[in-house]
């Protein structure tokens, strides 16, 4: 099984399953708060791999829901800064495994990475805080 860096938000509903869903995989899992990290552009940009940088963000971030911010329309060095300054504005989880860096939680491509319990079945939204839903 792996050791897993996870950078999460202390208290986040989903980050929290989405570490039992790697422990119950039988992952060593080292959490790390996302929020106080001592971040720079070197060590954040490579989460992100090649992804758009509309995708690099947390859409329920105060910041981005206020209109404050929106990631439409920055380009790389903006939305580092922006995300060093506020780190809020990140999606989560990061992950880390070895030299592998990833952004998010897609159950396929975590499962096809490093694995999960293949019983595992979510139907529900594990990336969207369910707190920033209107009910």
């Amino acid at each position: 099984m792996s050791s897993v860096i996870f950078y999460e938000k202390p208290g986040c509903i989903n980050n929290t399953k989405q570490k039992a869903l790697l422990l119950e995989a039988g992952h060593q899992v080292q959490p790390e708060n996302l929020l106080t990290t001592n971040w720079t552009k070197e060590k954040l940009r490579p989460f992100f791999g090649d992804l758009p940088v509309r995708e690099w963000f947390n859409y329920t971030a105060p910041r981005i829901k206020s209109g404050d911010v929106n990631p439409e329309f920055l380009d790389e060095d903006t939305a580092l800064g922006l995300m060093i300054a506020d780190p809020l504005l990140i999606r989560r989880p990061l992950i880390q495994v070895g030299e592998v860096l990833t952004v998010g939680f897609n159950l396929e491509k975590i499962n096809a990475w490093i694995g999960l319990k293949p019983e595992v079945s979510v139907s529900q939204d594990l990336e969207t805080c369910p707190r920033s839903q209107a009910y």
